[in-house]
């Protein structure tokens, strides 16, 4: 399926998150992830990385994009917004009562999401594993990518699983 067009590009910008234009980089950035190619983008703060995986997933003519985010709060705060925005956004973290995250996962299996955030040892349990793997999974965004690097200050090793993580999805961009 070809790759939405400038013009619903735009529409869907405006429409979900107020912004006439995108900013500098972020044009290449999203064209690049509707092409369905894996794609790097390093951009500094407040310089809008997310709105990229946001805007691609709601672009996205059928499945989820699941959201690598290591931080409890980070997850949150972008769930809450893309809610407020009328976005069908969810997280799964240990924050939640079993319920809650039970309640999460079926409406993943329901199709029901746009969007589902995760932190990267969540992505080891078998459990989600199965979850994600019968859901269409489009798109898989992992944010705040210097956590992978095992040189840096937080990193984490369960995001050395994100490649298995990702073939057991299917193998999306």
């Amino acid at each position: 399926m070809p790759a939405p067009s400038a013009t619903a590009v735009r529409e869907a910008l405006r429409e979900h998150f107020g912004f006439d234009a995108l900013r500098p980089g972020q044009h290449d950035a999203l064209r690049s992830v509707l092409d369905k190619r894996d794609t790097l983008v390093v951009m500094p703060t407040g310089a809008g990385k997310s709105l990229i995986y946001q805007l691609a997933a709601l672009l996205q003519p059928s499945g989820i994009t699941v959201v690598v985010s290591p931080l409890i709060a980070l997850m949150k705060d972008q769930v809450d917004g893309l809610r407020a925005r009328g976005i069908s956004a969810a997280y799964v973290n240990s924050s939640q009562t079993a319920a809650e995250r039970q309640q999460v996962l079926a409406s993943l299996r329901a199709g029901e999401l746009s969007l589902v955030y995760a932190a990267p040892e969540r992505l080891r349990l078998a459990s989600f594993q199965r979850t994600l793997r019968d859901a269409e999974v489009a798109l898989l965004a992992v944010d705040e990518a210097h956590c992978v690097s095992q040189w840096g200050h937080d990193f984490r090793p369960d995001y050395l699983a994100l490649a298995t993580a990702r073939r057991q999805m299917g193998g999306p961009p």
